[in-house]
């Protein structure tokens, strides 16, 4: 039986993963929260790239190295929060989060598993490891937003036979 609250894609190249954004980033709803989690050099930004140019952000994406949010203005606002040079939790509380969470636009946080306690009851989890060149993405709806958002992309992906072109594989496990 098909698990809907999970998915499991996987890619060969930055481009792959770029596109896996994209595609993910058509079926997101305001309020979305995506949580990255992954080692260093994994592919979290590359994917959240993927998704600004889903959401046409017309803004060059990278890590936010010395502040924790970026806000692009795209279809959708996105706020990209990179969370790998956070120190304490505490620096995340005095950021509002709840207005990026809840708010109109879409939230990517990489180094989501530095914050577990301040993450809403409903986002997607991407859990991403890599072995050699191939990439790994867990998809994991913790909600009914976050499942509808799933099904969304589930849905696009099997629409979409000639994706299948970029060596990009799906998988419910």
């Amino acid at each position: 039986m098909k698990d809907a609250s999970r998915l499991f894609v996987y890619t060969s190249s930055p481009e792959e993963t770029e596109e896996l954004g994209r595609q993910l980033a058509e079926g997101l709803q305001p309020g979305t929260v995506i949580a990255l989690t992954g080692e260093l050099g994994s592919g979290k930004t590359t994917l959240t790239k993927g998704i600004a140019r889903g959401l046409q952000v017309s803004d060059l994406i990278h890590s936010p190295t010395f502040t924790l949010i970026h806000e692009h203005m795209g279809r959708i606002p996105l706020y990209h929060f990179d969370l790998f040079r956070l120190g304490t939790p505490q620096e995340i509380e005095d950021l509002d989060c709840d207005r990026y969470f809840y708010g109109s636009g879409i939230t990517v946080i990489e180094w989501a598993e530095k914050i577990p306690d301040l993450l809403p009851p409903d986002h997607l989890e991407v859990h991403i490891s890599c072995e050699d060149s191939v990439r790994r993405f867990e998809i994991e709806a913790t909600g009914e937003k976050s499942r509808e958002s799933l099904a969304r992309f589930r849905s696009a992906m099997g629409d979409m036979s000639d994706s299948m072109r970029h060596g990009e594989t799906i998988s419910d496990e």
